[in-house]
């Protein structure tokens, strides 16, 4: 059991897991302030210029019953397609996408880009890959001249 403890204590303290449960909370609270950024300023002026409109009230009843608001519906137990809030969370996603993309550019721009692999050396024969130090040819057994594979 001891054993047990420590190899996860090793596995719970590594840069990678803490790295993580650092990005899921951040990510968490991030989640929270686009959602409160959808819900409370950018659809309600979207609600206004389209007449009035609350988008998260945006529903259709499954059995025909009517109600008023999606709240009264589902107090009711009425099965409703809330496509309102469908249409919240998919601006919240686009927001965070965009957020995530900017970020992740900003990032990859901070890191400067590999040096391309050099070129392999190719058996002047068969023209497959070979080692650097080869003598012959590992695929066709051609002997190899160092200066025409160079």
């Amino acid at each position: 059991m001891k054993e047990f403890i420590k190899g996860f204590k090793e596995f719970a303290m590594r840069g990678n897991f803490i790295d993580l449960a650092v990005g899921v909370v951040i990510g968490a609270a991030f989640g929270k302030v686009v959602s409160s950024l959808v819900s409370d300023i950018i659809m309600p002026p979207i609600g206004v210029l389209l007449g009035g409109i609350d988008f998260s009230d945006f529903f259709i009843t499954l059995n025909g019953k009517h109600a008023a608001t999606l709240a009264e519906a589902k107090a009711a137990g009425i099965p409703v397609l809330a496509y309102g809030s469908f249409l919240n969370a998919i601006v919240q996603f686009l927001i965070i996408a965009f957020a995530i993309y900017v970020v992740i550019k900003q990032v990859n721009r901070l890191f400067p880009k590999p040096a391309p692999a050099p070129e392999a050396r190719k058996c002047p024969f068969c023209k497959q890959d070979i080692a650097d130090d080869a003598t012959r040819c590992p695929h066709c057994t051609s002997v190899l001249d160092e200066a025409a594979t160079k």
